[in-house]
């Protein structure tokens, strides 16, 4: 089989994931490559993501490294034999590949944490925002409207998102624009499987970050991946100790903002702040101008 060219997030992480199993049980590269009968520099490429495994060589593999959660053995399993094909397939060439890998993982995650500072979540954004901030490009919008179908589906994962306030002052598009994006936060914030909340700007305890990121869950807890954004581009992070961090810095985050959206629960007192009083008093003063 020959060595691929392109390799996704999935199959990067997958040979990470090898690689650190092997290195945690101490089995040399070589030791490994002779139980499965692979020759050369078969491993490195394996752990690579450039080289697949059957079935059995991956079980080889993890009985080796001592591998007996059966979970942890299942999703590495579903992950190894993944085609990776999907909807977004259609927009290879079309998009950036973090996209491409960000949506692939989206489909599989079994839960989504998502924190924002100066823009509308992806997955919460109206058309007319999108086209704003991907500046009418068609296909990425297009894009990006599929990508949102993840929370319409059956069985839909759960979203928690922290959203900080200066994004709901921000008017990209206008007036108008901003009116029905806030009008779709607060409609969308009713789904049962979406918890928004907003993180003030009277908040006074620094959450320790300033760079938006998404917590994707997979299908066991030791693959859970991080996804930074930054002004050049996206970046995914998978180490377990990164990953603890991003969760307790949500954790902080979800702390410190408001409660969540929640139409269906009337405020217990005029004192009371929300993240739902603040998106309407927002969506107001927006109203006014």
């Amino acid at each position: 089989m020959g060595l691929r060219t392109e390799i996704s997030e999935r199959q990067r992480r997958f040979g990470e994931e090898l690689r650190r199993l092997r290195d945690a049980a101490g089995v040399s590269a070589p030791d490994i490559g002779a139980l499965m009968g692979m020759k050369g520099p078969a491993v490195s490429h394996t752990e690579a993501g450039r080289l697949s495994l059957n079935l059995d060589r991956l079980h080889t593999w993890l009985d080796a490294c001592r591998v007996t959660d059966p979970a942890y053995r299942s999703a590495l399993i579903a992950m190894s034999e993944s085609t990776g094909k999907g909807w977004w397939t259609n927009y290879r060439g079309l998009v950036k590949h973090a996209a491409l890998d960000l949506a692939e993982a989206e489909a599989d995650a079994t839960a989504l944490d998502n924190y924002e500072t100066f823009l509308i979540p992806g997955l919460l954004q109206t058309r007319a925002y999108s086209e704003i901030i991907l500046e009418y490009a068609e296909k990425k919008v297009e894009f990006r409207r599929r990508r949102q179908q993840v929370l319409d589906i059956e069985n839909a994962p759960p979203f928690r998102v922290v959203v900080h306030e200066a994004a709901l002052h921000m008017m990209y598009g206008g007036p108008t624009i901003m009116r029905d994006q806030l009008t779709h936060l607060i409609e969308v914030g009713q789904l049962p499987h979406v918890t928004l909340q907003i993180l003030p700007f009277d908040c006074t305890v620094y959450a320790e970050t300033d760079t938006p990121f998404m917590l994707v869950a997979g299908r066991h807890a030791r693959l859970d991946t991080v996804l930074l954004e930054h002004p050049h581009g996206s970046s995914f992070m998978s180490d377990p100790e990164g990953v603890a961090v991003f969760r307790r810095k949500f954790d902080q985050l979800r702390s410190l903002a408001l409660p969540p959206l929640d139409t269906a629960k009337p405020a217990p007192s005029s004192a009371f702040r929300d993240s739902l009083g603040l998106i309407q008093h927002i969506r107001y003063k927006v109203q006014g101008r």
